[in-house]
């Protein structure tokens, strides 16, 4: 039993060496930034905008009208669609979260990334036994929805 151990053990540090002599790293592990000094944010004033604000503020980048990039966010669009075959029961539905945004440089106008759109999906369980939960599941979703748009928001960005 003992022999195991050691085996698993040594071959568990093998193999964590040779991924961080190979440059293996986790992404966006150890980058807490976004890259990015300053940024505007321009857009209609939604849980949407307010979260991506806090999280470009808490990655150090300074958001304000000044700045020499505008971030334009769209209006976030929610789609849902039932994945089940049945109508009663346990049903299964799927809410897709999409977001348009742009980034353009205030001097010239010029976009650094044209109109593109952020696509996020989830899928839950709704049930008729729990008719007062199902919005709650709903507006949870939602919100890990837009967790989920703002990383990768912020992925994006680290390019600029």
């Amino acid at each position: 039993m003992q022999r195991r151990t050691f085996l698993t053990l040594g071959l568990t540090g093998i193999a964590s060496l040779a991924l961080s002599g190979c440059g293996f790293q986790l992404r966006g592990f150890d980058e807490p930034t976004s890259g990015i000094d300053e940024l505007a944010l321009s857009g209609s004033d939604s849980d949407l905008s307010r979260l991506t604000r806090k999280r470009l503020e808490d990655s150090g980048t300074r958001v304000h009208d000044g700045a020499v990039r505008v971030l334009n966010l769209g209006q976030e669009e929610t789609q849902r669609r039932n994945l089940s075959v049945l109508d009663s029961g346990p049903r299964e539905e799927e809410i897709t979260l999409i977001v348009p945004f742009s980034v353009q440089r205030r001097r010239d106008g010029a976009y650094l990334f044209d109109q593109q759109q952020l696509e996020v999906s989830t899928r839950y369980t709704v049930s008729d036994a729990n008719l007062l939960i199902q919005d709650d599941l709903r507006e949870e979703a939602r919100q890990e929805l837009r967790e989920a748009a703002v990383r990768r928001l912020l992925d994006r960005l680290r390019s600029l």
